[in-house]
Protein backbone atom coordinates (compact mmCIF):
# COMPACT_ATOMS: atom_id res chain seq x y z
CA UNK A 1 0.00 0.00 0.00
CA UNK A 2 2.50 2.61 1.29
CA UNK A 3 6.06 3.90 1.76
CA UNK A 4 7.95 4.72 4.63
CA UNK A 5 11.20 6.77 4.24
CA UNK A 6 13.79 6.42 6.80
CA UNK A 7 15.42 9.91 7.11
CA UNK A 8 19.17 10.10 7.98
CA UNK A 9 20.83 11.64 9.95
CA UNK A 10 18.58 10.86 12.79
CA UNK A 11 18.39 10.59 16.57
CA UNK A 12 22.15 11.07 18.92
CA UNK A 13 24.37 13.74 18.10
CA UNK A 14 28.04 13.34 19.34
CA UNK A 15 27.04 15.83 22.24
CA UNK A 16 23.88 13.93 23.13
CA UNK A 17 25.98 10.85 23.25
CA UNK A 18 28.62 11.99 24.96
CA UNK A 19 25.58 13.10 27.84
CA UNK A 20 23.96 9.97 28.52
CA UNK A 21 27.36 7.70 28.29
CA UNK A 22 28.26 10.34 30.98
CA UNK A 23 26.20 10.01 33.24
CA UNK A 24 25.75 5.96 32.76
CA UNK A 25 29.63 6.32 33.80
CA UNK A 26 29.39 8.43 36.35
CA UNK A 27 26.62 5.90 37.55
CA UNK A 28 28.94 2.80 37.13
CA UNK A 29 31.81 5.20 39.08
CA UNK A 30 29.50 6.43 41.79
CA UNK A 31 26.65 3.88 42.01
CA UNK A 32 22.98 4.70 42.45
CA UNK A 33 22.24 8.41 44.04
CA UNK A 34 24.38 10.74 41.09
CA UNK A 35 22.63 13.94 40.54
CA UNK A 36 21.74 15.80 36.97
CA UNK A 37 20.90 19.06 37.24
CA UNK A 38 17.82 19.70 34.99
CA UNK A 39 16.89 16.94 31.81
CA UNK A 40 20.62 15.40 30.32
CA UNK A 41 19.04 16.02 27.17
CA UNK A 42 15.66 16.62 25.90
CA UNK A 43 14.25 13.59 25.96
CA UNK A 44 11.42 12.02 28.52
CA UNK A 45 12.47 8.69 27.22
CA UNK A 46 16.44 8.61 27.85
CA UNK A 47 15.32 10.52 31.16
CA UNK A 48 13.29 8.08 32.59
CA UNK A 49 15.70 5.56 31.82
CA UNK A 50 18.58 6.86 33.32
CA UNK A 51 16.20 7.54 36.40
CA UNK A 52 15.57 3.47 36.52
CA UNK A 53 19.72 3.43 36.87
CA UNK A 54 19.67 5.39 40.01
CA UNK A 55 19.83 9.09 38.51
CA UNK A 56 18.44 11.76 40.52
CA UNK A 57 17.33 14.60 38.70
CA UNK A 58 16.71 18.18 40.42
CA UNK A 59 15.89 21.74 38.73
CA UNK A 60 18.77 22.96 40.97
CA UNK A 61 21.84 22.60 42.69
CA UNK A 62 20.50 23.99 46.01
CA UNK A 63 18.26 20.63 45.91
CA UNK A 64 21.50 18.63 46.14
CA UNK A 65 23.26 17.21 49.27
CA UNK A 66 26.31 19.20 50.19
CA UNK A 67 29.31 16.71 48.84
CA UNK A 68 27.07 15.03 46.03
CA UNK A 69 28.30 14.14 42.83
CA UNK A 70 26.25 16.38 39.79
CA UNK A 71 26.46 16.53 36.38
CA UNK A 72 25.46 19.11 34.14
CA UNK A 73 23.63 18.95 31.26
CA UNK A 74 24.83 18.88 27.71
CA UNK A 75 22.76 22.25 27.33
CA UNK A 76 25.43 24.09 29.58
CA UNK A 77 25.20 26.19 32.57
CA UNK A 78 26.29 29.72 33.59
CA UNK A 79 29.29 30.77 36.02
CA UNK A 80 26.21 31.23 38.94
CA UNK A 81 25.40 28.02 38.49
CA UNK A 82 28.98 26.75 39.29
CA UNK A 83 29.67 29.08 41.90
CA UNK A 84 26.90 27.61 43.67
CA UNK A 85 27.77 24.02 43.38
CA UNK A 86 31.53 24.89 44.63
CA UNK A 87 29.91 26.72 47.65
CA UNK A 88 27.82 23.18 48.02
CA UNK A 89 30.96 21.52 48.02
CA UNK A 90 29.61 19.12 44.87
CA UNK A 91 31.83 17.33 42.55
CA UNK A 92 30.73 18.13 39.34
CA UNK A 93 31.03 16.35 36.18
CA UNK A 94 30.36 18.85 33.34
CA UNK A 95 28.84 16.83 30.50
CA UNK A 96 28.34 20.41 28.69
CA UNK A 97 27.89 19.86 24.66
CA UNK A 98 31.96 20.87 22.98
CA UNK A 99 29.80 23.29 21.05
CA UNK A 100 27.58 24.84 23.47
CA UNK A 101 30.91 25.18 24.87
CA UNK A 102 32.33 27.02 21.98
CA UNK A 103 29.23 29.64 22.22
CA UNK A 104 30.18 30.39 25.47
CA UNK A 105 33.72 31.39 25.07
CA UNK A 106 32.57 33.27 22.07
CA UNK A 107 30.38 35.48 24.22
CA UNK A 108 33.05 36.00 26.87
CA UNK A 109 35.54 36.93 24.16
CA UNK A 110 33.43 39.55 22.65
CA UNK A 111 31.69 40.68 25.96
CA UNK A 112 35.46 40.84 27.12
CA UNK A 113 36.67 43.50 24.12
CA UNK A 114 33.44 45.93 24.74
CA UNK A 115 30.94 44.13 22.02
CA UNK A 116 27.19 44.30 22.66
CA UNK A 117 25.57 40.62 21.72
CA UNK A 118 22.45 39.66 20.05
CA UNK A 119 22.13 36.18 21.18
CA UNK A 120 19.28 34.54 18.49
CA UNK A 121 17.52 31.85 20.34
CA UNK A 122 14.22 31.11 22.78
CA UNK A 123 13.80 32.65 26.20
CA UNK A 124 13.63 30.43 29.12
CA UNK A 125 15.85 27.32 27.32
CA UNK A 126 18.89 25.89 29.14
CA UNK A 127 21.06 26.92 26.59
CA UNK A 128 20.26 30.39 26.16
CA UNK A 129 20.14 30.80 30.01
CA UNK A 130 23.66 29.15 30.46
CA UNK A 131 24.97 31.89 27.57
CA UNK A 132 23.21 34.49 29.40
CA UNK A 133 24.82 34.21 32.42
CA UNK A 134 28.62 34.18 30.86
CA UNK A 135 27.84 37.76 30.09
CA UNK A 136 24.63 39.16 31.19
CA UNK A 137 25.22 42.80 30.73
CA UNK A 138 26.22 42.84 27.03
CA UNK A 139 23.91 40.22 25.66
CA UNK A 140 19.79 40.67 24.78
CA UNK A 141 17.82 37.82 23.48
CA UNK A 142 16.30 37.89 19.81
CA UNK A 143 13.83 35.18 20.05
CA UNK A 144 12.07 36.23 16.12
CA UNK A 145 13.18 38.30 13.34
CA UNK A 146 10.28 40.48 13.91
CA UNK A 147 12.04 41.02 17.25
CA UNK A 148 14.44 43.11 15.29
CA UNK A 149 12.65 45.88 14.55
CA UNK A 150 12.75 47.06 18.22
CA UNK A 151 16.57 46.11 19.40
CA UNK A 152 18.39 49.28 19.64
CA UNK A 153 22.04 49.07 20.48
CA UNK A 154 24.43 51.77 21.80
CA UNK A 155 26.81 51.64 19.36
CA UNK A 156 26.01 50.61 16.19
CA UNK A 157 30.00 49.29 15.50
CA UNK A 158 30.48 47.39 18.23
CA UNK A 159 27.62 45.11 17.92
CA UNK A 160 27.99 40.94 17.51
CA UNK A 161 25.49 37.97 17.18
CA UNK A 162 25.93 34.53 18.64
CA UNK A 163 22.80 32.14 18.42
CA UNK A 164 21.53 28.52 19.94
CA UNK A 165 23.06 25.29 18.62
CA UNK A 166 19.60 23.87 18.08
CA UNK A 167 17.83 27.07 16.39
CA UNK A 168 15.84 26.28 12.37
CA UNK A 169 18.85 27.27 10.37
CA UNK A 170 16.34 29.67 7.87
CA UNK A 171 14.95 31.29 10.48
CA UNK A 172 18.26 32.30 11.84
CA UNK A 173 19.53 33.04 8.18
CA UNK A 174 16.54 35.66 8.34
CA UNK A 175 16.75 36.92 11.69
CA UNK A 176 20.82 37.89 10.43
CA UNK A 177 19.74 39.41 6.98
CA UNK A 178 17.46 41.66 9.28
CA UNK A 179 20.01 42.27 11.62
CA UNK A 180 22.39 43.12 9.00
CA UNK A 181 20.35 45.65 7.15
CA UNK A 182 19.98 47.44 10.54
CA UNK A 183 23.55 47.46 11.34
CA UNK A 184 26.29 47.18 8.39
CA UNK A 185 28.82 46.60 10.76
CA UNK A 186 27.44 43.14 12.55
CA UNK A 187 30.36 41.01 13.64
CA UNK A 188 29.83 37.59 12.74
CA UNK A 189 31.18 34.79 15.44
CA UNK A 190 34.48 33.06 13.99
CA UNK A 191 32.60 30.05 13.30
CA UNK A 192 28.77 28.83 12.69
CA UNK A 193 26.85 28.52 15.98
CA UNK A 194 23.97 25.95 14.80
CA UNK A 195 25.26 22.79 15.62
CA UNK A 196 26.52 20.52 12.62
CA UNK A 197 23.44 17.44 13.73
CA UNK A 198 20.93 20.22 13.63
CA UNK A 199 21.74 21.49 10.08
CA UNK A 200 22.08 18.02 8.86
CA UNK A 201 18.88 16.48 9.93
CA UNK A 202 17.09 19.75 9.05
CA UNK A 203 18.93 19.53 5.66
CA UNK A 204 17.49 15.51 4.95
CA UNK A 205 13.92 16.45 5.93
CA UNK A 206 14.29 20.09 3.65
CA UNK A 207 14.81 17.44 0.68
CA UNK A 208 12.39 14.61 1.57
CA UNK A 209 9.70 16.67 2.70
CA UNK A 210 8.18 17.56 -0.81
CA UNK A 211 7.98 14.19 -1.39
CA UNK A 212 6.15 12.80 1.75
CA UNK A 213 2.51 13.10 2.61
CA UNK A 214 3.33 12.93 6.34
CA UNK A 215 6.42 13.58 8.40
CA UNK A 216 6.61 12.18 11.85
CA UNK A 217 9.41 13.23 13.69
CA UNK A 218 10.25 11.62 17.33
CA UNK A 219 11.16 13.77 19.87
CA UNK A 220 9.99 15.54 23.23
CA UNK A 221 7.91 18.41 22.86
CA UNK A 222 10.56 20.28 24.70
CA UNK A 223 13.48 19.36 22.14
CA UNK A 224 14.27 22.60 20.64
CA UNK A 225 15.92 20.44 17.68
CA UNK A 226 12.82 18.14 17.25
CA UNK A 227 10.59 20.96 17.06
CA UNK A 228 12.52 22.82 14.59
CA UNK A 229 12.40 19.81 12.75
CA UNK A 230 8.68 19.20 12.58
CA UNK A 231 8.47 22.57 11.44
CA UNK A 232 11.13 22.15 8.32
CA UNK A 233 9.09 19.27 7.01
CA UNK A 234 5.88 21.63 6.95
CA UNK A 235 7.47 25.03 5.51
CA UNK A 236 9.01 22.45 3.00
CA UNK A 237 6.24 21.07 1.59
CA UNK A 238 5.51 17.74 3.49
CA UNK A 239 1.20 17.70 3.37
CA UNK A 240 1.61 16.93 7.47
CA UNK A 241 3.77 17.24 10.00
CA UNK A 242 3.70 16.30 13.58
CA UNK A 243 5.75 15.70 16.55
CA UNK A 244 5.64 12.31 18.52
CA UNK A 245 7.25 11.21 21.84
CA UNK A 246 7.06 7.81 20.55
CA UNK A 247 4.64 5.45 18.55
CA UNK A 248 1.78 5.72 21.35
CA UNK A 249 1.40 9.64 20.09
CA UNK A 250 0.30 8.20 16.50
CA UNK A 251 -3.34 9.31 15.44
CA UNK A 252 -4.32 6.60 12.90
CA UNK A 253 -6.33 8.95 11.49
CA UNK A 254 -3.30 10.96 10.31
CA UNK A 255 -2.68 7.49 7.65
CA UNK A 256 -6.11 8.60 5.84
CA UNK A 257 -5.17 8.81 2.83
CA UNK A 258 -1.14 8.67 2.36
CA UNK A 259 0.86 6.74 0.73
CA UNK A 260 4.67 8.27 1.32
CA UNK A 261 5.65 8.90 5.07
CA UNK A 262 8.59 10.41 6.36
CA UNK A 263 10.42 9.13 9.55
CA UNK A 264 13.10 11.14 11.44
CA UNK A 265 13.97 11.83 14.65
CA UNK A 266 15.76 14.07 17.07
CA UNK A 267 19.19 14.74 18.05
CA UNK A 268 18.11 13.22 21.79
CA UNK A 269 15.69 10.38 20.58
CA UNK A 270 17.41 7.12 21.03
CA UNK A 271 17.20 4.92 17.73
CA UNK A 272 14.61 2.20 19.26
CA UNK A 273 11.63 4.93 19.32
CA UNK A 274 12.11 5.53 16.01
CA UNK A 275 12.47 1.46 15.03
CA UNK A 276 9.00 1.13 16.92
CA UNK A 277 7.22 3.82 14.69
CA UNK A 278 8.47 2.03 11.19
CA UNK A 279 7.77 -1.02 12.49
CA UNK A 280 3.92 0.26 13.76
CA UNK A 281 3.75 1.52 10.26
CA UNK A 282 4.40 -1.80 8.35
CA UNK A 283 1.72 -3.31 10.56
CA UNK A 284 -0.43 -0.20 8.32
CA UNK A 285 0.03 -1.33 5.66
CA UNK A 286 3.54 0.47 4.69
CA UNK A 287 5.97 -1.92 4.44
CA UNK A 288 7.90 -0.67 2.04
CA UNK A 289 10.44 1.12 3.22
CA UNK A 290 13.23 3.21 1.84
CA UNK A 291 16.59 4.64 3.60
CA UNK A 292 17.65 8.09 2.65
CA UNK A 293 20.85 9.57 4.04
CA UNK A 294 22.14 12.61 3.09
CA UNK A 295 25.38 13.03 4.97
CA UNK A 296 27.27 10.47 6.99
CA UNK A 297 28.39 11.90 10.91
CA UNK A 298 31.56 10.84 12.19
CA UNK A 299 32.61 13.39 14.96
CA UNK A 300 32.56 12.22 17.89
CA UNK A 301 33.57 14.48 21.86
CA UNK A 302 35.90 12.07 24.64
CA UNK A 303 34.26 12.09 28.11
CA UNK A 304 34.67 14.78 30.59
CA UNK A 305 38.10 13.65 32.60
CA UNK A 306 35.95 12.10 35.29
CA UNK A 307 34.62 9.37 34.12
CA UNK A 308 37.43 8.45 31.45
CA UNK A 309 38.19 5.02 31.54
Amino acid sequence: MGKVIVIAPRGYCAGVDRAVATVERALEIHGPGVYVRREIVHNKHVVDSLRAKGAIFVSEVEEIPPGSVVVFSAHGVSPSVRDAAAARGLLTIDATCPLVTKVHKEAKRLANSGMEILLIGHAGHEEVEGTKGEAPDSIRLIERPDDVDAIEVADPSHVAWLSQTTLSVDETREVVARLRDKYPNLADPPSEDICYATSNRQGAVREVAPGCDLMLVVGSANSSNSVRLAEVAEHAGAGMSHLIDDVSRIDPAWLTGVEVVGVTSGASVPEYLVQEVVEYLAEHGYADVEQYRCVEETLTFSLPPQVRG
